[in-house]
Order: C-alpha cells, then sequence, then structure tokens
C-alpha cells in the first residue's frame, strides 16, 4: 500500500528527534559567572579551604548563588561578572598562595541533565567569550639561563684545551674568566673566540690579575629574546592542546608579552596553573662528600651548592646539570607495584648519550632529580612587572645500579594528580624563560554583543520569513515543512552539543541560516514534483509516491556537492572557517533527514491508507 511506513521508522524519528531535543536543553539555562579553586600542583582543597573561602565573602557581604565542593575542587557561583571580581581578589588574599583561584564561567545545566552527559555546545570567543591571559616572558631569567649555558661551556671548553684558570662567574648579562697570566689570558682567548663567534672578549689586567670579559653582541641578544618569546609560544600551543581546548588563541603581544585566549574553557583553574607552569626537572649528581652540617652552615664545597627535599632536610648537589627538561621527549603518569605514583620519563637521543655517559661511570653513586619552577613572589618592580622568585626541591634522590637509557622513572611525588600534570608539563616542553600571568579575565563576545545579537535576529526573521512563505503558498504541507525546519534547528543544536570538539562562531550561526534554506530548497522540489503530479492526472497518493521518489535524487545530488565542498573548507581553513564548515556539514544532513524523512513520515500519518480526494498543497 502507497504512503504507509512501518512503525519501526515513525520511532526512529521520534527518537531522534527527542534525543537531540533532550541534548540541546542544556543549551537554554545559561552560565553562571564563577570563581574555581584547586590545590597547587595537583594537590586538593579541604572542608577548611571551603570555611575560609564562605567566611571572607561573608566579611565583605558578598552573596553567592552557591559554594560547593567536589573531586578536590571549589566552585563558587554568582549572579553577576562585578561580584566575581571583586570575590577573586579577596579569596586570593584569605587563601594565600598555596591554591590556585581562577575566573570561570560555570554552566547551569539540572543536576539529571548533567547525570546523562547533556551539556551547552562549545561557543567560541565570539559568541561566549572566555578566559584572557596576558602573559609576560621574564627575559631577565632567560638571559641569566643563557648565561649559566655559557658559563658551563667556557669551562668544559678550557678543560679540553688544557688551560688553567683561576675562576669562571657570571658578569652582569656576560662571563668573566680569571686567569693566573698574561699567557693563558691569550690561550684562553684564542680558544674561546673560534667557538664563540656571536660574542665579544675583551681583556683587562690589574694589580696582576688577568681577566677576559665575554659579552653578546647586540644582534646575538635581540635573537635570544626573540626566540625566548616564539619558542614559549610554541610550547603554550602544546600545552593548550593537551588542555583539549578547542579553537584557542595564542599569539604574541609586543616584545615580551604572549596573549591566551581560550574560549569555553571550563577548569579555568588548571588551564591558569599548566599555562603559567614553568616546572621542569633537572638531574644532577649528589655530592656525597659534603658536611651536611658545615654545608648549612655555608661552608658549601667550590662546584656544589645546597638544596633541600620536600621535607626539608638538606641535600647538597653539584652545579653542573647532568641533563635538563629541554631533553626530554615525552612523560607519561603511572603508579608503580606499591601504588606509588610516578612519572616515566623519554629522552631525544642526545639526552640518551649523556644519561648513559654519566651512568656507566657514576654505578654506585646517588643522582637526584630536581623540581624547579619559578612562582609569583607577590612583589612588582616600580614599572609594575611581577617579580618570580625560583623555587627548587629534590624531589628524589636514587642510586645508580646500572647504566640508563633513554628510558627510566622517577619517584618520590605527593600525588597521582601532581605526577599527572608533571608529566603534562614536561610533555608539552619546558619554557624557554620563565613566564607570569599579568593579567586575567574574562572576556565577552569580541565582534561585540551588538554583532551578535543581529546574526542571531538574521537567523530568527530568516526562518520566520521562509516559514510564513511556506505557509502560504503550500499550505497545509507548508506547515508540515515548518514542522521540519524546527526540527531541524533543534537537531543541528543536539548535535554540536554532543560532539565534544565541535563549536559554535558567529560564522556557525551563518552556516545555520545558510541549512534553514537548503532544507526548504529541498521541500520545495518535493512539492513541485507532486504538484507536477497532480496536473499530470495522477491521484493524490500516487502524486506523493512519485513526488517523493523522483526529487529525492536532485536533494542527494545538491546537498552531496555542498558537504564535499564543507569538508574541504573543514579540511584547509582555520578557526572561524572551520566553525562555519562543521555547522554547514551537520546542517547539510540533518536538512536531508528532516527534509526526506521527517516530512514523510508526518505525510504519510495523515494520508497513508486513506482515500484522499484533494491535497491541501
Amino acid at each position: 500500500m502507497l504512503n504507509r511506513y512501518p512503525l519501526w521508522k515513525y520511532l526512529m524519528v521520534v527518537f531522534i528527534i527527542a534525543i537531540s531535543a533532550l541534548y540541546a536543553l542544556p543549551n537554554i539555562y545559561g552560565e553562571d559567572p564563577a570563581i574555581q579553586i584547586t590545590g597547587a600542583r595537583g594537590a586538593s582543597v579541604d572542608l577548611s579551604t571551603l570555611d575560609t573561602v564562605t567566611d571572607a565573602l561573608d566579611k565583605e557581604s558578598l552573596s553567592r548563588k552557591s559554594v560547593t565542593l567536589e573531586d578536590g575542587s571549589i566552585l563558587v557561583r554568582f549572579n553577576d561578572t562585578d561580584t566575581q571580581i571583586s570575590a577573586r581578589d579577596i579569596i586570593s588574599e584569605a587563601l594565600g598562595r598555596d591554591v590556585v583561584v581562577a575566573l570561570n564561567l560555570a554552566p547551569s545545566t539540572p543536576d539529571w541533565l548533567d547525570s546523562i552527559g547533556a551539556a551547552p555546545m562549545k561557543l567560541g570567543l565570539d559568541l561566549r567569550g572566555g578566559v584572557h591571559f596576558l602573559m609576560e616572558v621574564d627575559m631577565d631569567a632567560a638571559m641569566e639561563k643563557l648565561v649559566g649555558q655559557q658559563e658551563e661551556a667556557f669551562r668544559s671548553e678550557l678543560r679540553e684545551e688544557r688551560i688553567r684558570y683561576r675562576a669562571i662567574r657570571q658578569k652582569d648579562q656576560g662571563v668573566e674568566v680569571l686567569l693566573r697570566n698574561a699567557e693563558q689570558l691569550a690561550e684562553a682567548r684564542k680558544v674561546l673566540t673560534a667557538k664563540h663567534q656571536d660574542m665579544t672578549f675583551v681583556e683587562s689586567e690589574a694589580d696582576g690579575r688577568f681577566a677576559l670579559e665575554a659579552t653578546f653582541l647586540e644582534a646575538r641578544l635581540k635573537e635570544i629574546r626573540n626566540y625566548a618569546v616564539e619558542q614559549n609560544i610554541t610550547i603554550l600551543r602544546n600545552r593548550v592542546n593537551e588542555l583539549g581546548v578547542a579553537e584557542p588563541l595564542v599569539q604574541r603581544q609586543g616584545a615580551s608579552r604572549i596573549v591566551v585566549e581560550l574560549p569555553g574553557v571550563q577548569d579555568t583553574a588548571r588551564a591558569k596553573e599548566i599555562l603559567g607552569a614553568t616546572a621542569t626537572l633537572e638531574f644532577r649528581e649528589v655530592d656525597d662528600k659534603a658536611d651536611l652540617a658545615a654545608a648549612a652552615n655555608g661552608r658549601v664545597p667550590a662546584g656544589s651548592e645546597l638544596k633541600s627535599d620536600r621535607d626539608g632536610r638538606p641535600v647538597v648537589l653539584k652545579k653542573r646539570v647532568i641533563l635538563g627538561g629541554q631533553s626530554i621527549t615525552d612523560a607519561s603518569s603511572s603508579t608503580d607495584e606499591y601504588g606509588r605514583p610516578q612519572v616515566n620519563i623519554s629522552l631525544d637521543s642526545e639526552g640518551g648519550s649523556k644519561m648513559s655517559a654519566f651512568s656507566k661511570k657514576n654505578v654506585g653513586k646517588l643522582m637526584a632529580t630536581v623540581f624547579a619552577e619559578y612562582k609569583d613572589s607577590g612583589r612588582k618592580t616600580p614599572e609594575g612587572k611581577v617579580i618570580l622568585s625560583k623555587h627548587e626541591e629534590v624531589i628524589n634522590q636514587a642510586t645508580i645500579q646500572t647504566a640508563l637509557g633513554r628510558n627510566f622513572r622517577i619517584t618520590g611525588i605527593d600525588s597521582v594528580a601532581e605526577a599527572h600534570n608533571l608529566a603534562l608539563l614536561l610533555r608539552a616542553g619546558a619554557l624557554i624563560a620563565p613566564i607570569s600571568i599579568v593579567e586575567e579575565r574574562t572576556i565577552g563576545p569580541s565582534m561585540g554583543q551588538q554583532n551578535i545579537d543581529m546574526g542571531i535576529q538574521a537567523c530568527i526573521w530568516g526562518m520566520v520569513a521562509v516559514m510564513l512563505f511556506t505557509l502560504v503558498y503550500y499550505r497545509k504541507f507548508g506547515f508540515i515543512a515548518n514542522m521540519a525546519l524546527v526540527a531541524n534547528l533543534v537537531l543541528i543544536i543536539g548535535v554540536m552539543s554532543m560532539i565534544p570538539g565541535a563549536t559554535m562562531t558567529l560564522p556557525g550561526i551563518a552556516g545555520i541560516v545558510l541549512t534553514v534554506g537548503m532544507a526548504v530548497d529541498a521541500n520545495v522540489l518535493i512539492f513541485e514534483r507532486i504538484r507536477e503530479e497532480l496536473r499530470d492526472g495522477r491521484n493524490p497518493q500516487q502524486a506523493i509516491h512519485q513526488g517523493y521518489a523522483n526529487a529525492f535524487s536532485t536533494i542527494a545530488d545538491a546537498n552531496i556537492t555542498t558537504l564535499i565542498t564543507a569538508i574541504i573548507l573543514f579540511a584547509v581553513g582555520t578557526g572561524a572557517i572551520k566553525g562555519f564548515a562543521v555547522t554547514l556539514s551537520i546542517g547539510i544532513l540533518t536538512s536531508m533527514f528532516t527534509a526526506i524523512v521527517g516530512t514523510r513520515c508526518v505525510v504519510n500519518l495523515l494520508y497513508g491508507g486513506k482515500r484522499v480526494n484533494k491535497l491541501s498543497i
């Protein structure tokens, strides 16, 4: 019998639309300005922290919607952004620097929707805004690090040439070599000048003191500063990718600053900690011959320095770094056979060779793993620049049992969360120079609220105009087409909400408007075919059947070619173009479903298997 669907097809259409509507529902609840509080370096916060937060807010009479402690993180929701920003400063002052306090936009999705994994779709910076970080690269620390490397290089090169020296030390932004006589001074200059053509060397002699001072050329200094910023940008992009943020913005601003904008970020506290962290590892030899008591009183052997482990116990380490974080190519967190957290390290070929050579010569000796990071000291320069302080601690001391290769593991880490964060940082790369967050804020739509409202209004008025036309021109069948248009919009929003990596942008709204037109175009083809069949003398049932059958190939061809274009746009485009391509692709598929299958279900339900003398089309 013509124009009859089996029951399962009706149920399938109802099920698909119902599921899409369910997962589209969280988008109507909006978001709350919020503050997220987590422990530094993967630690958890507890009820005492929660009490401190509530007491601090109560003391300043700041109202909030809710305060919750869940999964080791505190989330405080507010009614407006002004209160949110005021509360951030108050909470930061009350809790000190042992926690990470970050601005957030928290979805207001009800628990029953959240329990089934329903969440609002991710919106781009142009629609939703997100979190904005302005970071500054510490050029002084970058230069200090470079000069330290040059100091070590000078030592190695002079030893290789058997040139004796009195001392090598850093001086301003250069290296000073003190020698015993004029002959050694000439030899040292000859060797170092040949190997370091990017430096200038100045000799001096006074009161029997022979010195060779090396400073970088201005062109080299400029290159170093530029390299520090560009490499930090690359590493920050790697860290953002590890966070799984869709369509982020990481770009340079001025000589030493970097802008990072993350749309739709939920865990802003973790994002802030991961992006701002300057953590890396250093592997150094333990000076087991040193007297710890004497070292604690300031008498440290030459070539060594005093550090502390996590329990505050003194450890004397050789200054020479065996291996740094730049040699680490991969890192992952896991637990050992006793359930203790650990980080598995993989080195590059050069790092593996260094570690192998050192460990072969020092079997039976202690090697320490030093965790180093720069933190905001809470002080600023007169120019307003944040002063960073270097924090180092020995997290592991292990006896070298055998020669080590490119793969090994480190233990002595406090928690699984800290091991995971440390592995992420090492995997993304150690920053060339420390960075500090000089500005943090949630940002509104970058293209202006007026443009956004106009875009949404264009979508609404476009749909209204199309729906009025189809209703007037095709009457009852036009009403069916309008039902399909509404269902199509619900499907697009539902699918966009279900896809983890999909992001709705302002160009994406343009893609929706375009698919609305395409969906109507498909219905127009079908309805005109039905009218043709009626004019050719077919009865209504035959006209409906032939109209859908004959229009299908034309609709499929038109939509498939457009879909191919959208796929190409997604493959070669970036940013807003990708957003447009995603919504266009989803819209093409959903419009074909609603225009062909959806409307056919309703038509069959109304007319199928019945004696019909006239169609309202």
